[in-house]
């Protein structure tokens, strides 16, 4: 028997070949009306209004039934292709039976960033399936709305200088017994892939901030969960966006961990109610608050660690990697340091660990600047892919003063590199240069999607640049460190980034750093 099925099987608990002809039979019919049903909406496209940008259906473009694929395959060079194809640089295309707009320039950026007739959490409901879905609680409004309310309302709570504040002293303690756990004896070298290492500070990290006590102080539990996290936030299916109802397995493997997460949680929330225990974290949070539904707190803190974990954890083993190619900044940054710890130092026999751990929290965020350009650097390297948004106004969407617009229940696409790779904006984009961020003659810095822009600010970027920060400056200030491949060889460059991509990705081309404690 194949693979598949004897996973099937394993999932329902039975064996295949004991079902009886006329389960079979129920089970054929229901998945040929379904897929003729699926067929019907996607050939049978309704007529787009007066002003919808060009319609791309020649060829490789437009696949019957599909739609275009390379929207999924090879987003930024199909992306990049339609707007060239264009003369007002707007197109539009399908992606299975949903219609897509695809925006640029200056007018396309605005429109799209600024719009309030443009749902960010409807969009990425939908085209991004590697996401953890929204749930509903039937309360009339659509799930992903709902549950971007929810979540809002949450995250704005904990992300408050009070609660981060309180949290400061034991994130830098938690960041360096981790970077302390891998380190060698002093004098030897050690080797380490920040992209794991790295990545599972920054989760733990996390989830001391936005999840649960008895998780973030078990490492057991942590690798555990953090296995979980990744089986759930794998794999952006496309044919589960074009056919949202088929069982793939990636999306059973999905259900499967979310459902042994949700168990977990709900456990700790149960016996805190039976047993009266309390804890310091966002579970508390949110059981003090009157919000003990499992479904909503499973979805906040799948959604919280979804969207800083990822993006956090790559960017920040990716500053370490450009540094370590980067001397001159790796010098820069170690001196900025070196200084924040002698202006902060009280007596002689404190560490520069036990100094930066007394750091307040505005003194993290003023005295690193040169750290800050290198995360936001980074950031512009690696923020790969396509906002997206729909069009749930029930009205047509002006793009800009173009004459063109976007279609009510239509979705819209801004793919990252228009502006982020724009050599109008920057010269050299392929180029790590912090500097460009610095003030020049009065020129006004390039517009910057790092963080969010316009109704969408990132409201986790307090939070995420704290993180950034400790881990950077523990281990710039604390070890020697050198970029090599898997096979011990130097690197003096990082190989370029797949711009394809769906959203942040740990590399294709595996690294390794060569670190020591330092002896200076």
């Amino acid at each position: 028997m194949e693979p598949l099925a004897e996973k099937v099987e394993l999932a329902i608990g039975g064996r295949l070949h004991d079902l009886p002809p006329a389960v079979w039979l129920v089970i054929g019919t229901s998945l040929i009306y379904i897929l003729a049903k699926a067929v019907q909406a996607a050939v049978q496209r309704p007529p787009l209004p007066e002003g919808t940008p060009k319609l791309l259906t020649a060829g490789p473009w437009d696949w019957p039934v599909l739609g275009a694929l390379r929207f999924f395959s090879d987003r930024s060079n199909f992306i990049m292709d339609g707007v060239h194809s264009s003369s007002t640089g707007s197109f539009s295309f399908y992606f299975g039976q949903h219609h897509i707009v695809a925006v640029s320039g200056v007018e396309g950026r605005k429109s799209f960033f600024e719009s309030k007739q443009l749902s960010m959490s409807e969009g990425y409901a939908v085209l991004f399936t590697g996401a953890p879905q929204p749930v509903t609680s039937g309360k009339g409004e659509s799930a992903a709305t709902e549950s971007g309310k929810s979540f809002i309302r949450t995250i704005v709570a904990l992300m408050k200088a009070d609660p981060l504040a309180k949290n400061l002293a034991p994130m830098v303690s938690d960041a360096w017994d981790s970077l302390q756990a891998k380190a060698p004896p002093k004098g030897e070298w050690a080797i380490m892939d920040p992209f794991d290492n790295i990545y599972r500070v920054v989760y733990r990290l996390t989830m001391r901030t936005v999840g649960t006590a008895e998780i973030y102080r078990d490492p057991k539990l942590l690798e555990k969960t953090l296995r979980m996290f990744e089986n759930i936030a794998d794999g952006c299916s496309p044919a589960r966006i074009i056919f949202p109802w088929l069982p793939t397995w990636v999306h059973m493997r999905k259900m499967v961990a979310a459902g042994r997460l949700y168990t977990l949680l709900r456990r700790f929330l149960n016996d805190r109610k039976k047993t009266g225990r309390r804890e310091d974290d966002a579970l508390q949070f949110m059981m003090d608050n009157g919000d003990d539904d499992m479904i909503q707190i499973i979805s906040f803190i799948l959604g919280a660690l979804f969207a800083g974990q990822i993006n956090s954890g790559v960017n920040a083993a990716w500053i370490l990697v450009f540094l370590s190619t980067t001397p001159e900044w790796h010098k820069k940054l170690r001196h900025e340091v070196d200084s924040v710890v002698a202006r902060h130092r009280r007596s002689p026999d404190q560490t520069a660990t036990d100094i930066l751990a007394t750091l307040t929290l505005e003194e993290w965020e003023s005295e690193f600047p040169l750290i800050e350009l290198c995360q936001r650097e980074t950031i512009r390297m690696q923020l790969v892919g396509a906002a997206i948004r729909r069009n749930n106004s029930g009205t047509d969407v002006p793009i800009g003063k173009t004459g063109e617009v976007i279609p009510k229940d239509a979705f819209a696409v801004y793919q990252i590199d228009d502006t982020h790779f724009n050599p109008e904006f920057y010269p050299e984009p392929g180029k790590w240069d912090p500097s460009r961020y610095l003030p020049s003659d009065g020129k006004s810095p390039p517009p910057y999607l790092g963080w969010g822009i316009a109704r969408h600010p990132c409201l986790g970027m307090k939070f995420a640049k704290l993180e950034m920060n400790i881990i950077a400056a523990l281990f710039v200030g604390m070890f020697d460190f050198s970029l090599q491949d898997i096979n011990g060889n130097p690197m003096e460059t990082v190989p370029p980034v797949d711009r394809s991509r769906h959203g942040s990705h740990k590399p294709d081309t595996p690294m390794r750093l060569r670190f020591k404690l330092r002896e200076d």
